[in-house]
């Protein structure tokens, strides 16, 4: 026993616990400074290799562009490195404790996941893609010979579908990071990676649709044959227009054939609808659109047209098509782009600048007989398909071309396949009735031609779409305002040919236009109230299947305007999303604007 006394014993005692508390202390503080430090560095650096990722992106872009799969791999592996380092610079315990630090752990927790969200996307959907580039690319569409390789299509699809996988995938995972407690900067950097993958997502899959059906719709399992539309948009029809010339298209294993033609206006009048319409289509469009082959596409449901336009041609030719094409001659001057200038029987020059003027207005002046009318249209379509089928076009424009296309409502197909229209249904070339998601409530607005004539040519069309929360149980009010203008001169029922005016014989005094408008809702929704020009209008409200519908006709004209408002009721489920409106292909393309209106009276002007 020490003969220290008990006192000094104990202040002996206190002094070592002391010096051992702050030794304690000041590893910990050492700790936390390392610590800190240590997750400082490896955030820089993971910052630069996540910014020279989001480089390596935008070159990739380009070389995916341009085809050229040697620079494509060599960025791809660039940015697969850049992202394993990212990952790897946040993975570590260090960096995993701090994640539940107070203030600076919401912030690095966010980091990571950006990280790890980025790799995944590198490896499972960037170097799949590079690796094909070389093989498959814009060029693998176009023919030659006549024919199109399907070799690099089949070839490329398990990589393409394993992208769009890993993008799906990733786009969850990038939308359930929590921000609600990081900084700015890092809040910032989520939301340009959410919507980097939401575009880069959407347009994967419509990628992974196309190489998945190219190879079998190209015929590669066996000949097809398809239907092709060419829609007239200087008589409307909501669908696009009036198919005023058809063709039969023979497609053997790549190697496409245009077989036979015929105008729209030989199909017809049948005696009754050539196959049963529902009650939605009998009552908003009539039995016409089952008795004409240029009614059709009265309807917007494309696959409703293409079924009577295909039972038609079967009647009258006994060919049983696969599937169905429309198209219209905006669409063929996006080919022209691609394809250059075109000569015609007639001695015409159909170009990319010409085109639609040629053939939806000086058509009917230069050639007033309505079957040389029909010729022409037929001569034109034929001329660019075999300069297409031909593989002389730059396939990048042909492509870029029929994308917008595609995106504006003018492009259209229909496979007799279940299993191929179940990959359609859903995208750009679908012809689908407005849906609802949880980001975006999509209304239609289509138009009918009710002047008989080609006076559509004339008309201009404009739309704004708005919604809120107007009501205590959260459900929102939408409005749709469609502005249709009427540009034709002031000397119209004169100046024109009898042919565009429709002469009167259709109840509409020359000059003048007359349109069906119909305002689509996505379904649920409930038709409220409707104005034109600020005043209540008689509409005629209906359902198409679980689709809210509102019809009103509209008469104009020369220089005249008008505006009408439709105000929809909508579910508390997607109140907020964002609200969006599709429409019927004009002769110019429609833009979209915002709709301001007062919850206390939506319609008002």
């Amino acid at each position: 026993m020490s003969d220290l006394p008990e006192s000094r014993r104990s202040a002996a005692h206190r002094g070592t616990r002391s010096r051992t508390v702050l030794w304690v202390v000041l590893a910990l503080v050492l700790l936390l400074v390392f610590a800190v430090a240590w997750v400082g560095v490896r955030g820089v650096l993971a910052k630069k290799h996540l910014e020279a990722a989001v480089g390596d992106v935008d070159t990739l872009r380009t070389h995916l562009a341009d085809g050229d799969g040697a620079a494509a791999r060599t960025t791809a592996e660039r940015l697969e490195d850049d992202a394993a380092s990212a990952r790897a610079l946040t993975g570590d315990p260090i960096w995993g404790a701090a994640q539940y630090a107070p203030f600076f752990g919401p912030n690095l927790r966010a980091v990571r996941e950006v990280s790890v969200v980025v790799d995944d996307v590198a490896r499972g959907a960037v170097s799949p893609v590079a690796g094909v580039v070389g093989d498959f690319s814009p060029d693998s569409f176009s023919p030659k010979d006549g024919k199109v390789d399907l070799a690099p299509i089949e070839q490329a699809q398990p990589a393409v579908a394993k992208a769009t996988a890993t993008l799906t995938s990733a786009e969850k995972v990038a939308s359930s990071i929590d921000t609600s407690g990081t900084l700015s900067p890092v809040t910032k950097a989520v939301d340009q990676l959410r919507n980097a993958l939401s575009s880069v997502t959407q347009q994967a899959g419509v990628a992974n649709r196309i190489v998945q059906l190219a190879p079998a719709m190209l015929g590669h399992d066996g000949d097809r044959k398809y239907l092709l539309l060419f829609q007239n948009n200087a008589e409307l029809r909501a669908g696009g227009g009036i198919p005023g010339a058809v063709a039969l298209l023979n497609v053997q294993d790549g190697r496409i054939h245009l077989e036979n033609q015929a105008a729209g206006g030989s199909f017809g009048p049948y005696e009754k609808p050539v196959l049963p319409l529902d009650e939605e289509t009998q009552g908003l469009y009539g039995a016409i659109t089952g008795r004409y082959m240029q009614d059709v596409t009265l309807t917007p449901r494309f696959d409703t047209s293409a079924e009577l336009a295909r039972a038609m041609w079967k009647q009258k030719f006994g060919d049983q098509v696969d599937g169905v094409l429309a198209l219209d001659p905006v669409t063929l001057a996006y080919m022209l782009k691609a394809t250059g200038p075109v000569q015609l029987p007639t001695g015409d020059t159909l170009t990319s600048d010409n085109a639609v003027k040629l053939l939806l207005s000086d058509v009917y002046a230069k050639y007033p007989d309505p079957s040389v009318q029909d010729v022409f249209f037929a001569s034109a379509a034929s001329a660019v398909f075999d300069k297409v089928s031909s593989g002389g076009f730059n396939a990048k424009q042909f492509i870029a071309g029929l994308t917008q296309a595609a995106g504006e409502n003018r492009l259209r197909l229909w496979s007799a396949d279940a299993a191929e229209e179940r990959q359609i249904t859903g995208t750009a070339v679908a012809g689908d009735l407005p849906t609802e998601t949880a980001q975006t409530r999509e209304f239609g607005v289509y138009l009918n031609d009710a002047t008989g004539a080609k006076m559509d040519y004339y008309l201009e069309k404009n739309l704004a779409v708005g919604s809120a929360v107007c009501r205590a149980d959260g459900r929102s009010t939408s409005v749709v305002d469609v502005t249709l203008k009427s540009t034709a001169p002031a000397d119209a029922a004169t100046s024109l040919p009898e042919y565009v005016t429709g002469g009167g014989n259709f109840g509409v005094e020359p000059g003048k236009v007359r349109t069906n408008v119909l305002v689509y809702a996505p379904k649920g929704a409930i038709y409220l109230s409707a104005t034109q020009d600020g005043k209540p209008v008689g509409v005629q409200p209906a359902l198409d299947g679980d689709n809210a519908v509102v019809q009103a006709q509209v008469l104009l004209a020369p220089g005249q305007a008008t505006t009408l408002r439709v105000a929809f009721l909508g579910d508390a489920a997607n109140a907020r999303a964002a609200v969006q409106a599709k429409s019927t292909p004009g002769v110019r393309q429609t833009e979209v604007e915002p709709a301001q209106f007062t919850c206390s009276d939506p319609t008002a002007g």
